[in-house]
């Protein structure tokens, strides 16, 4: 491949690999990145024919393509004026599209043209405000691999770009005076030139690759000091998960089974120490209902009084723990949806995180700012640690006039809904609360089946699911459960939220889908002034989807991907920052600290007789030192000789000293170059073989820019102690 050809190559591939990057991040669908590649094909064999477009055609393409970006527009602002509509959120989605239509066109007609060195640099400006575009519409791992690979396309393009351009500047003046026209090193000298330029072309990808892997070096101790601040207003994390229903503060009995039956990513949830807590208790805990109108759960009055809590460090304390190895630290990385509702394990004490404000209400169920064009990154710790059974065995349920709210019955419930829990607790043997909450739930799971057909409804669903129907999903046996409850005085309350869902080990986190959407009930104890969570759905119900087979563990990495990249990238603050240098401070200390025991039990293994052996050898290795410099010295003198290290780049006397010496010899014996005399014209008339050849060396060196190897060194050196010893002994 020759230079010119790499060139555009690159040049091309700069162009491909930012339209990739708009592509990865959703800028553009795939028919249009499908036919800018076309385009780019297209170009590429049309280069230096005709059929390429002038510059003036171009231009007149470009002006009269304006109307029909008028109509793009116009028809961008109508399909989101039906999004609004049917979403009731606006979206920025039409204003990115209409540029990223813009760029691609832009990019697309300059491809077409005759290219100048104005139009390649348009054409890497055009491609940089690209990717300049995807990386506001995106944060994901993808996005960054295509980022990663433009710098590298650009890298080589820029090189090359620069390597072009001084290279036409050379003139062919210039080159003959650089060398005797009447020398055969002149006509040695186009193919040395064509040799670098090979040479060049097969070392940039390297050289690219090492600029990147500076890039990369300089720019992270940046990224781990610098502070982060709010994310882009064009920031979309992922699509959007669409009808994530149930966490407001009016469910109708039912809704969570239509979750249930999506398949979508909704968060993925990383705990620590997840060995600590069984999985089988975990519940990511949503909103929490207390009144139930007959149809619908609903929070009262009293539940919404909201206290709004702000922090500039991004942490919001909430209550205390007696412990603190009860902690539960849980990281959550939820997708964009359209409920601002904030997730975490049973007993939140504490959420930190870039969130600018957190609302938590009576229930205990925490909400922040909407999300539902971006990620959101937190951190939660929950005490799930709840009273014995003894302790809650001994509660006597006297329930004070705040939380009488708990005991309200629909105004139509059926009686046959308060015999039963009756009839249930008496053969149970139930005495306490506790004992009767049980025996509910065993009942509940034992005597029912789980389906997600919605069979049971009429004017009362809960009576038609308890005596005729008999199976439902999850919301119909934690209703059951609760309002069960409150018939034998016990206060209870419904809560929605998901299931742990699926553990991926090669993320060392859970996968939480829609499906996992879970509703359990909380039990009210005030003499431990503690809420306990009771699960009557059966066993079918409470099982996470597992996945198998080849496509499900690339799926599984790719999930440990994306959830290390944004809880350690996207998501790294100020709190991460400090965690970092904490960890970093306490390595560097315990590294210093076992080198120091390294050193001193080596010290006192060494036996006192060993260490004469060693002062011994090192006076010898010291000798050797001193007698191989006296021999450089002699041989080469002492400015040589002394000369230990080299560097990089030798400057031009270094590189032609030996004919520097060949001169000084001969003038010693009395012959001189006359100014007019070219080196190998001189090298002729001295008649030597040996001035021959090392002339030749010379030139070689000073005018085809080569470099001579070790044993040319060692040849021309031979060389010149042969043609002094001839001199002398004439």
């Amino acid at each position: 491949m020759n230079f010119n050809t790499y060139f555009r190559f690159a040049s091309y591939a700069t162009v491909a690999a930012a339209t990739l990057a708009l592509f990865v991040a959703g800028g553009t669908g795939v028919w249009l990145a499908a036919a800018v590649a076309i385009v780019i094909i297209i170009a590429r064999k049309l280069e230096g024919t005709r059929w390429q477009f002038s510059e003036r055609a171009a231009l007149i393409i470009i002006l009269g393509s304006l109307p029909l970006f008028y109509v793009d527009w116009r028809l961008l602002s109508v399909y989101v004026d039906i999004q609004f509509l049917e979403n009731g959120a606006v979206s920025r989605g039409g204003e990115v599209t209409l540029l990223a239509h813009l760029i691609l066109f832009l990019s697309a007609v300059k491809l077409l043209q005759r290219k100048g060195d104005r139009d390649w640099f348009f054409l890497y400006l055009i491609s940089f405000f690209e990717v300049l575009l995807a990386a506001g519409l995106s944060a994901s791992p993808r996005f960054m691999a295509t980022l990663v690979l433009y710098l590298l396309c650009a890298l080589t393009t820029i090189v090359a770009f620069e390597i072009q351009k001084a290279g036409r500047k050379v003139t062919a003046t210039q080159t003959r005076l650089l060398v005797p026209p009447d020398t055969t090193l002149f006509r040695k000298l186009p193919m040395h030139l064509w040799r670098r330029r090979y040479l060049e072309t097969r070392r940039l990808p390297f050289v690219s690759l090492g600029l990147l892997f500076l890039i990369v070096v300089l720019a992270l101790p940046f990224f781990l000091m610098a502070p982060r601040s709010a994310s882009s207003a064009l920031k979309r994390g992922g699509g959007r998960v669409s009808g994530v229903i149930g966490f407001s503060d009016s469910v109708t009995l039912g809704e969570i089974g239509q979750l249930k039956r999506n398949d979508e990513v909704v968060m993925h949830v990383r705990i620590e120490d997840a060995g600590v807590v069984p999985s089988a208790s975990l519940r990511w805990r949503g909103v929490a209902l207390d009144e139930f109108t007959g149809r619908s759960w609903a929070k009262s009055i009293e539940a919404k009084n909201f206290e709004d809590k702000t922090d500039d460090r991004g942490f919001f304390k909430l209550d205390t723990t007696e412990d603190v190895a009860r902690l539960t630290a849980q990281t959550f990385l939820i997708e964009p949806i359209d409920a601002p509702v904030l997730f975490g394990a049973r007993r939140i004490l504490a959420i930190q995180g870039r969130l600018p404000f957190i609302r938590v209400d009576s229930e205990g169920a925490i909400q922040t700012r909407p999300h539902d064009q971006e990620r959101l990154v937190y951190k939660v710790y929950s005490d799930t640690t709840a009273p014995s059974p003894i302790v809650l065995r001994a509660d006597r349920m006297d329930y004070l006039m705040p939380a009488a709210r708990y005991l309200y019955l629909p105004d139509k419930l059926d009686p046959r809904v308060g015999a039963l829990a009756k009839d249930v607790t008496a053969r149970a043997g139930a005495r306490n609360g506790y004992d009767e909450a049980r025996a509910i739930e065993s009942y509940l799971r034992d005597n029912y089946q789980y389906s997600l057909d919605l069979k049971a409804g009429g004017q009362d669903p809960l009576a038609d699911f308890l005596f005729r129907v008999r199976s439902g999903h999850c919301e119909y046996f934690s209703t059951a459960m609760a309002i069960m409850l409150r018939t034998r005085g016990i206060g209870s309350r419904v809560v929605n939220g998901f299931l742990p869902g699926e553990y991926n080990q090669a993320a060392g986190a859970y996968t939480v889908r829609q499906s996992d959407a879970h509703s359990w009930v909380e039990v009210y104890f005030p003499k431990t002034n503690s809420w306990v969570t009771f699960d009557p759905t059966p066993a079918a119900g409470r099982t996470a989807l597992v996945r198998t087979g080849l496509a499900a563990q690339l799926s599984k990495y790719s999930e440990a991907l994306e959830l290390m990249w944004f809880q350690y990238v996207v998501g790294y603050d100020k709190q991460e920052q400090h965690s970092l240098a904490t960890s970093l401070r306490k390595d560097l200390l315990d590294l210093r600290r076992s080198s120091s025991n390294t050193i001193d039990r080596a010290r006192g293994a060494v036996p006192a007789m060993i260490r004469p052996v060693m002062i011994s050898l090192a006076g010898l290795v010291g000798l050797m030192v001193v007698i191989l410099l006296a021999r450089r010295v002699r041989h080469f003198g002492w400015r040589r000789g002394l000369k230990i290290w080299r560097t990089g780049v030798e400057p031009e006397s270094s590189r032609v000293d030996f004919y520097e010496r060949l001169i000084a010899l001969l003038e010693r014996q009395g012959i001189k170059r006359e100014s007019s005399q070219t080196p190998l014209e001189f090298a002729s008339a001295v008649g030597a073989s040996e001035a021959l050849a090392i002339t030749s060396a010379y030139n070689r060196v000073r005018f085809g820019e080569e470099k001579l190897s070790a044993s040319e060194r060692k040849q021309i050196e031979q060389l010149l102690s042969e043609l002094e010893r001839n001199r002398k002994g004439r």
